[in-house]
C-alpha cells in the first residue's frame, strides 16, 4: 500500500481536472500550464474530442512539484526538467520479490 503524500490528500477525489482547476489548485496562470507541457515531457494531460485538456491527479502532482522547483527552489527550467528526470528514472519501481510477497499478502488476507 502507498500512503499518501501531503499533495495528494489536499487534492479534491475527482479523476479528471479542467485546465482552470488546475490554474485554481496551483496559483499557476493557464498560459504557463501549457508553456509547461512543452518543456517537461512528464506533464501530457488527455485532450477531448474538443481538443480541451484533462489532467489526471498524477498530472496535477506533477505541476506542483514543477512549481516548486521553479518558484520555491528557484531552478531554471533546465534544471527543473533534471531533476524531474532523475526522479522518474529513480521511480519506485517494485522488484519481483516484493509484488510476490505482496500478492502472497493479498492471498493470505482472502482465504481468511
Amino acid at each position: 500500500m502507498q500512503k499518501q503524500t501531503p499533495i495528494q490528500s489536499e487534492l479534491p477525489d475527482k479523476f479528471y481536472f479542467k485546465i482552470g482547476e488546475v490554474s485554481e489548485l496551483s496559483g499557476i496562470p493557464p498560459y504557463v500550464l501549457r508553456f509547461w507541457e512543452s518543456e517537461f515531457r512528464q506533464l501530457k494531460p488527455k485532450r477531448t474530442g474538443s481538443g480541451q485538456r484533462l489532467y489526471r491527479k498524477i498530472d496535477v502532482e506533477t505541476v506542483l512539484k514543477i512549481k516548486d522547483l521553479l518558484y520555491d527552489r528557484k531552478f531554471t527550467i533546465k534544471g527543473a526538467r533534471n531533476k524531474l528526470n532523475k526522479k522518474t528514472s529513480k521511480s519506485v519501481k517494485p522488484t519481483y520479490g516484493e509484488i510476490r510477497r505482496e500478492l502472497q499478502t493479498i492471498r493470505k488476507l482472502l482465504k481468511k
